[in-house]
């Protein structure tokens, strides 16, 4: 081992090159053998490289400098087989190439020395502390490896050149060219990825020095540019500017003078041609942008949300993602290359929302899945990764330098966190003097500091749009719209008015709106009270939304075995969320609206439909009250929900809970028609249940505040227990405790519920599964102090194609609302060229 250390040591030592650290002696005092180095004063690049890139000059002439050393090196026989930015050394005279201890004969020339020995493999390893002569085994350092050495193949001089790509690309960017959160992920991204191209993290590079790059970093070593003198030579072109040294200079002053009077006849001509050529383009008519649009339908068998967070351009353009839904609800995200008239599921992200987003470089995708967890997966294949732990997320944003915004509740600020994992830190603060509870939906602007930002609630019907910063806590208000803002390169910001969709222009760099607002055209979905973006935008320009018209819907009766029995003479109409009075003679309708949804009164003797609300905004709840005077509603116009009681006797209108700003969902009203139940979003309990009187002080009380999402409230008809929705067990379940007094919880459901209710006679509970859509079931109550529920069994079996039912008091049959034409299919709206 002696022996081959000292062979190898004075091969070494015989590269005198002004940029390889020179090896003066090497030697043994007892049992120590030691080496005499020289003494370089100076930082390694990796040092330097944590304060940022490095100016384009400096990394053509560095390189070229590593290049060169390089190159003496293999000339003389010896791969360095480590090269990264550690081993560099920055110096005021240039770089200095240092550590060979991974070095080995390269056997493409003759011996390093004049001894004529050939070098071997050191036996130790200053960056793996492991036996290095094994065949096959890997050396180096993961980042800067080639693919050849992953594989244990042997590494030559091409290797080097790979590595030399890879500290080129920091140089210029500050970033790895492969990064990966654990082993396994670095050598599948080396293996199989290509790193973000130069042009797009560092702007200001020589377009040369991109296409040099790639060549060295080409899978294949047979594909790669095949010697480091080439690579010297083409950054020294680059550094020269590409272009070929200039004429001889002039040798005397009187050629000087006319060169120089040449000159500045040649610029004066110049400047006359292209101010008659800016001329002209002012004059001439401007080519009409022609974009080209085309709808993405659904995979077959598959349904697709309508909001226009539920699809996602890719940001290189070449490809869309969705999250489609089976018959059962369950969902995935789907990939549809645009090149391709195929979409396929992306496996591993089964149980996806709708609120996923891209990476900057287009190769993974972030999504919450069934676990509450913010995940990241690539597209091509592969495990997904947990990035950190959310509650209800509510939008997210990827930038280039690696950092992650997102919403991690329905109420409460924006946080960041590493998109390679970490402890997400908030990074906005909410306004309490403008009542604000919840930041949403961040978008990075291009320099990767500023980005978008909604806050809830709305204001006069508008979500407020505003530019925030990872530098400062400052922020400033862009725009109020119906809805969240998109950003879309180069210029636009889009967002919905009137269910259209709108195209503002924007200047990114000084974070102001340009010119007047145009509209695109086409009808648009998403115009609810999340504040959530309209669109999806590419930095190619392309925009992607979800497309979707309301049918008319008609009325029939259907008995419990799912056979149409009767039809109802109501006009057909955009019509939703049928509630039956309690003596069957009448029906509240939710009818979508050009500005929201309203309520109307059918009269199922008469089929006379008549209006019941008139007021701007959504309509999310309705429930009459048991004695059939009033109906219970809950009503946003984007701002906080208010629960509304309407009479239809005296035509009176009570509204209760505007001064709560949170979130909330209706529950049911108390069978004695004094109390209603419903549900509220605390940022840190989540949803929670509660008893809002209807007389009195009218004081709201809390009846069940946990660490889980507990809603849906429903109380039994002697008003003993309340039957609820939770997540405890990881997915909503039915539960039922004692009422008023939480008590002796009873868990209704395994596998997932998907809707329950009382019995009118109060002695069953019906419930509908997750996994079995079109049943009901129902069990009876066993009486005593203690709930308990017999065996279930069908009682109702729902039309394939019903939407939305209501059983009458004596639960005969059921009333529902079937399509009245054919139902068109929500559907993705592309754009090119736009």
């Amino acid at each position: 081992v002696r022996a081959r250390f000292d062979r190898e040591a004075k091969a070494i030592s015989s590269l005198n090159h002004p940029h390889i650290c020179t090896l003066f002696d090497v030697g043994r005092e007892g049992d120590t053998d030691y080496l005499v180095m020289e003494l370089i004063e100076g930082e390694t690049l990796a040092a330097r490289l944590m304060k940022g890139a490095l100016p384009a000059a400096d990394v053509l002439k560095l390189g070229a400098q590593i290049a060169d050393a390089l190159d003496r090196a293999h000339r003389a026989g010896v791969v360095h087989r480590d090269l990264k930015p550690g081993n560099v050394m920055l110096t005021k005279s240039g770089a200095k190439l240092m550590d060979f201890g991974l070095a080995r004969a390269s056997g493409i020339a003759g011996p390093a020395s004049g001894s004529g020995v050939a070098m071997a493999t050191l036996t130790h390893s200053p960056t793996m502390a492991a036996p290095l002569t094994a065949e096959g085994t890997i050396l180096g350092t993961f980042q800067y490896m080639a693919p050849e050495q992953l594989e244990g193949s042997e590494a030559d001089t091409r290797s080097d050149l790979w590595a030399l790509g890879c500290v080129l690309y920091e140089m210029a960017t500050a970033k790895r060219a492969f990064e990966g959160k654990s082993q396994a992920s670095l050598i599948t991204s080396i293996m199989g990825s290509q790193p973000a191209p130069l042009s797009q993290l560092a702007p200001l590079s020589p377009p040369g020095l991109d296409r040099l790059v790639n060549a060295c970093l080409a899978k294949d070593p047979a594909d790669r540019l095949q010697s480091a003198h080439d690579i010297r030579m083409q950054l020294a072109w680059l550094a020269e500017g590409g272009s070929q040294a200039g004429v001889p200079a002039p040798v005397s002053a009187k050629r000087k003078s006319r060169a120089r009077l040449a000159v500045m006849l040649a610029a004066t001509g110049w400047l006359v041609a292209i101010a008659a050529i800016v001329w002209i383009a002012l004059l001439a008519p401007r080519p009409v942008p022609n974009p080209t649009r085309f709808t993405i339908p659904p995979p077959e068998g598959f349904g697709q949300n309508t909001d226009g967070a539920s699809c996602r351009l890719s940001p290189d353009g070449r490809s869309l993602a969705f999250v489609a839904y089976d018959s059962t609800g369950g969902s995935q995200i789907w990939l549809r290359p645009l090149e391709s008239t195929v979409a396929k599921p992306i496996p591993g992200t089964e149980k996806a929302t709708s609120l996923f987003f891209w990476s900057p470089d287009s190769r993974q995708i972030a999504f919450v899945g069934g676990d509450k967890k913010l995940m990241k997966i690539a597209v091509a294949g592969g495990n997904a990764e947990v990035v950190c732990p959310v509650k209800a997320m509510r939008g997210g944003s990827w930038s280039r330098d690696g950092v992650i915004l997102i919403a991690l509740t329905s109420n409460g600020p924006i946080y960041r966190v590493p998109a390679n994992g970490g402890e997400p830190q908030p990074v906005t603060t909410l306004d309490s003097a403008r009542g604000e509870t919840a930041h949403r939906f961040p978008q990075f602007l291009p320099d990767g500091r500023h980005f978008l930002f909604s806050a809830l609630p709305a204001r006069e019907g508008k979500f407020e749009t505003y530019v925030g910063s990872l530098d400062s806590p400052e922020r400033r208000l862009l725009l109020s719209a119906d809805t969240g803002v998109t950003w879309a390169p180069p210029g636009h910001l889009l967002y919905a008015r009137d269910g259209k969709l709108i195209a503002q222009g924007f200047d990114a760099k000084a974070l102001e709106l340009r010119g007047e607002p145009v509209s695109l055209g086409d009808a648009v979905t998403g115009t609810d009270n999340s504040g959530g973006p309209i669109a999806s935008a590419s930095e190619t320009g392309s925009v992607a939304y979800s497309t979707f018209r309301q049918t008319n819907r008609r009325l029939a009766w259907f008995d419990l075995s799912g056979r149409e029995i009767a039809s109802i003479p109501v006009e057909p109409g955009p019509y939703s969320m049928p509630s039956l009075s309690p003596d069957d003679r009448r029906l509240v309708l939710r009818r979508t609206e050009s500005d929201g949804s309203g309520l109307w009164i059918a009269d199922l003797e008469r089929g006379v439909v008549t209006r019941f609300t008139d007021e701007r905004g959504f309509i999310e709840n309705v429930s009459w009250s048991p004695d059939g005077t009033r109906i219970a509603y809950l009503w946003t116009d984007n701002s906080p929900h208010l629960l509304k009681v309407k009479s239809l006797v005296g035509n009176t209108l009570e509204t209760f809970l505007d001064s709560d700003p949170l979130f909330k969902s209706f529950g049911s009203w108390a069978p004695d028609g004094r109390s209603i139940l419903y549900a509220r979003l605390d940022p840190q309990t989540q949803w929670d249940l509660w008893v809002l009187p209807l007389d009195g002080d009218r004081t709201p009380r809390v009846y069940l505040k946990t660490r889980f999402n507990e809603f849906d409230g429903s109380l039994s008809m002697d008003g003993r227990w309340i039957a609820y929705r939770s997540d405890e067990s990881g997915r909503q379940e039915a539960y039922v405790q004692s009422f008023p007094v939480p008590g002796g919880k009873y868990q209704v459901t395994t596998g997932g519920v998907d809707w329950f209710g009382w019995a009118p006679d109060g002695k069953r509970l019906a419930y509908g599964l997750s996994s079995d859509p079109l049943h009901g079931f129902e069990a009876e109550l066993q009486g005593g102090s203690e709930f308990r529920l017999g065996p279930p069994r069908v009682f109702v079996t729902f039309p394939k194609d019903g939407r939305g039912g209501a059983p009458d008091h004596l639960w005969r049959r059921l009333l529902t609302l079937l399509p009245a034409g054919k139902d068109p299919t929500p559907s993705i709206t592309v754009v090119l060229d736009g």
